[in-house]
């Protein structure tokens, strides 16, 4: 399913993460895509309510969790500069979806980054 939200497709997600040759491009392209499913997902299922985004947004993060270890073994981490790079998409997410109020902390709140 494509994404129609124009907000989201005029993003330029990850872009700090990109431009910081420690963090390699292939395992940032990863994170995106999770992002970019979690953005499908809202498309799809349009959470009415906080609970119900929350599900979708702590199921992206646990999946971009698993991806510390493939981190590791390329000499790089999910440190403070991808940890603040990632929360402001998760932000950016779920704002454009009309989700003005909610915490970040708790969007991500299962991050282990």
């Amino acid at each position: 399913m494509p994404i129609t939200n124009e907000k989201i497709k005029g993003r330029a997600l990850l872009a700090e993460m990109y431009e910081d040759d420690y963090f390699p491009d292939f395992l940032v392209d990863k994170i995106k895509a999770i992002l970019l499913d979690l953005c499908e997902q809202i498309e799809r299922e349009q959470p009415k309510d906080e609970p119900s985004l929350l599900t979708l947004t702590h199921a992206a993060t646990e999946r971009i969790n698993a991806l510390e270890e493939e981190f590791h073994e390329h000499d790089s981490e999910l440190e403070t500069g991808a940890r603040e790079a990632m929360g402001a998409e998760f932000d950016f997410i779920v704002r454009a979806y009309g989700f003005e109020e909610v915490d970040i902390e708790e969007v991500i709140a299962p991050r282990e980054w």
